[in-house]
């Protein structure tokens, strides 16, 4: 509601004394301080997601070896990739192992069997 006896001068609002106005100048660049690093922030996340979609972990063809020897009656499953390592499911009639070998020379690291108990 108004109040019809008060006038648009009196409305106005009384000068601040010096100790309220070097508290209102200090909250302001704290305030654009904090704003700064938030806004830094936001942009050091967002160049680490843009980094990350640009580069590729993937292994290039000419890195990975063109044979590897299993034995006869193997059947290769599965492959994956981790570090330099190829790892295969392979099923050898009933049985199934995981092969490691190198992505590069092709020799066989070693084989983790699966034993039903």
């Amino acid at each position: 509601m108004s109040h019809p006896d008060k006038r648009d001068e009196d409305l106005d609002e009384a000068p601040l004394d010096p100790a309220a106005e070097r508290l209102q100048v200090k909250l302001r660049r704290l305030l654009f301080g904090s704003t700064l690093i938030m806004f830094a922030g936001l942009f050091a996340v967002f160049a680490a997601i843009f980094y990350k979609i640009n580069t590729s972990d993937a292994p290039e063809a000419g890195d990975i070896v063109a044979t590897i020897a299993l034995e006869p009656g193997s059947v290769v499953e599965s492959v994956t990739v981790s570090d330099d390592t190829l790892i295969m499911l392979v099923r050898q009639g009933e049985a199934s192992s995981l092969v490691y070998a190198d992505r590069r020379t092709g020799q066989i690291l070693g084989t983790t069997a699966f034993v039903a108990r």
